[in-house]
């Protein structure tokens, strides 16, 4: 069974920059990605019609490739997450994680026992259909190479952003800003940009206490290293629909002069 190389280059400490892909159906984007130097694509399916005859393909193809994918599933639980890790999907990207008990169910989705119930599939993509070793030892694997990432998107979830950080099986913290800013108040006014630095200084903050990864969301190049120089290792940039937008309307201006 292969291992998950998102996770064994954070673990190294090794910067990873990936990208929403919010709009690209065919698996094609990958390989495009790749070549283009990113480390991983995120795939959102909670505000897409990405469907998971999607998804399926393009984890098999990501792993062909070596090319980590993250998904954002719909919604946080068993259901979702069963579904993703049989697809072959190391990389779970958690939305509207509420609390420390909806955090603990996560946990208990995406593991194995002892360290959690996750629903057993058995021969699948999401065991490359090796049969390697003792069904223990398997497992064992399995459970070692997820890689959980929450995010906090409510000003309430901060009341336990101490006790999920310091869960096991909790890998990653990050905020969701459009969504956090709704719920604080402060979408589209002045003061969103500082609200929403300050609530990530507290995940960078617990992330750091509690050894966890601080992912964050740059759609600028002044914000990818600002975030860099402060400790954050899982960068998603852009995304797949704001790049294609952005280039070419500057290319149209140019052109159409």
């Amino acid at each position: 069974m292969q291992a998950n190389p998102m996770r064994a280059a954070l673990e190294r400490g090794e910067l990873q920059i990936g990208s929403w892909v919010n709009m690209v159906r065919n698996p094609a984007i990958l390989p495009l990605l790749k070549a283009a130097g990113l480390d991983f694509a995120r795939v959102d399916m909670e505000h897409t019609g990405a469907d998971m005859g999607e998804i399926a393909q393009s984890a098999l193809l990501s792993r062909a490739l070596n090319f980590p994918i993250a998904v954002r599933p719909p919604k946080a639980n068993r259901e979702w997450i069963t579904r993703l890790l049989d697809a072959g999907v190391w990389n779970l990207h958690c939305p509207q994680v509420e609390n420390a008990a909806h955090a603990a169910e996560i946990v208990a989705a995406s593991r194995y026992a002892p360290r959690g119930l996750r629903g057993n599939a058995g021969h699948s993509p999401g065991t490359d259909f090796d049969l390697t070793g003792s069904a223990a030892e398997r497992r064992a694997f399995a459970n070692r190479q997820v890689f959980v990432t929450v995010m906090f998107e409510t000003g309430a979830a901060f009341a336990d952003l101490d006790a999920i950080a310091a869960m096991d099986g909790i890998d990653a913290l990050t905020i969701g800003p459009a969504d956090l800013a709704q719920d604080l108040g402060v979408f589209g006014t002045p003061d969103q940009a500082r609200v929403l630095d300050e609530k990530r200084d507290l995940v960078l903050a617990a992330a750091r206490k509690h050894g966890k990864v601080c992912a964050m969301l740059c759609s600028s190049y002044e914000q990818a290293q600002q975030w860099k120089a402060a400790g954050a290792l899982l960068l998603a940039y852009s995304s797949d629909s704001e790049v294609l937008h952005t280039a070419y309307a500057a290319a149209m201006a140019r052109i159409k002069g």
